[in-house]
């Protein structure tokens, strides 16, 4: 039976969201410090990585664990709540004119604080770049990225890109592109663009890990193509998370800048280079093919990798989730993550598969429209 796209939008959000939520509270260790901390590999929703996440660095302030989302999640139902007030595709100026006021105005449920805050209280210094330079810099939109530190930043919020452009890639890639040029440059905006490709390519009727991983090497440009390659490649030759987590880490450590230690970056990390790519993006798309595109194998996957996994495990559970559907998505994990992080993981789906349907219509009218201006200009004399 062919998933509506309703269905491969809430696998998509929630999935990624499920994902998210899984991974934060291990975000920034290895897998063997995963391992010590837990008892063995994380195969659910477990608690904070310190017992006193209040003051202890580098968590502190925030709530990692216990099935509370993180600034991935906050920054994707930001990203659609544009899509409901534009209802339209989206480029760089739809950042400045409605993303950035939404972060800086409107306080919203912050589950890692625990509190009622504005989102701008909890992003990273890569999203509140965005704000600083749109809002007090009033720098071109379509250029506010180059500068930024090169990270994942832009990328872990496009999915909504892909449900949007649902079955066209290149229209997505194309998209995400235009969109994240206000956020970053080199290879984190080329990660946003593929990621976004690689959801709307989830959403084809018979879509397979592999389908999906060649879709992203069809569009993917320099190190970030080489690094999905050498890491699909790699992740070809295991069939569970266990056996492939150093093999993927080996084949993508060449191209990622941040180097072995997480916590202590390379000199070099996150600057332009048209030679790197992001982390977080290849070791997903490596995950879903360890697992064959199931949901769970993909995202425990994603989770146990450590680094950045709750950007990898939000990559991978919305991709393997637009793949699926919402049925792929265990109803015990989405029903604790959204009750922990007292939030509607539902309804950002629904509502951007109203936006998603106008568009297509929209398009439509727009192709045809154009069909017949070419047909009048081109029709031989």
């Amino acid at each position: 039976m062919t998933l509506t796209l309703e269905d491969r939008a809430a696998g998509c959000l929630v999935g990624a969201a499920v994902g998210d939520a899984l991974g934060g509270p291990v975000e920034g260790w290895s897998p063997d410090q995963i391992v010590e901390r837990h008892g063995g590999r994380v195969h659910g929703i477990v608690g904070p990585w310190h017992e006193d996440w209040r003051t202890a660095r580098p968590i502190a302030p925030y709530h990692k664990g216990d099935g509370h989302v993180t600034d991935d999640t906050l920054m994707t139902h930001a990203l659609v709540r544009v899509y409901e007030a534009v209802r339209d595709h989206l480029d760089a100026y739809a950042v400045a004119e409605h993303l950035v006021p939404d972060l800086m105005t409107n306080p919203r449920w912050i589950p890692e604080l625990e509190a009622e805050a504005l989102p701008l209280q909890r992003i990273f210094l890569a999203e509140k770049w965005i704000v600083s330079r749109l809002h007090y810099g009033h720098v071109d939109p379509r250029e506010a990225g180059s500068g930024n530190i090169v990270n994942c930043g832009a990328a872990m919020y496009m999915a909504p890109v892909g449900i949007v452009n649902a079955g066209n890639p290149v229209g997505a890639y194309a998209e995400a592109l235009d969109i994240a040029g206000a956020h970053q440059s080199s290879y984190g905006r080329e990660a946003a663009g593929v990621f976004a490709a690689a959801v709307a390519a989830a959403c084809l009727p018979g879509a397979t890990a592999s389908s999906v991983v060649d879709t992203a090497l069809a569009l993917a440009k320099d190190g970030t193509r080489d690094a999905i390659s050498a890491v699909c490649e790699a992740a070809a030759r295991h069939r569970d998370f266990e056996s492939a987590l150093a093999p993927l880490r080996a084949a993508v450590a060449p191209y990622d800048s941040v180097g072995p230690d997480y916590r202590a970056p390379s000199l070099g990390a996150r600057r332009p280079s048209r030679l790197h790519a992001i982390e977080e993006l290849p070791i997903a798309l490596g995950m879903l093919v360890v697992a064959d595109g199931a949901y769970e194998g993909s995202v425990l996957g994603a989770v146990n990798y450590g680094r950045d996994c709750d950007s990898i495990a939000t990559m991978a559970g919305a991709i393997a989730g637009a793949m699926a559907g919402a049925g792929a998505v265990p109803p015990a994990w989405a029903k604790e993550v959204a009750e922990a992080s007292l939030l509607d993981l539902h309804a950002p789906a629904t509502a951007l598969a109203v936006v998603a349907r106008e568009v297509f219509t929209r398009d439509r009218a727009r192709r045809r429209a154009h069909e017949s201006a070419f047909a009048a200009i081109a029709a031989p004399r």
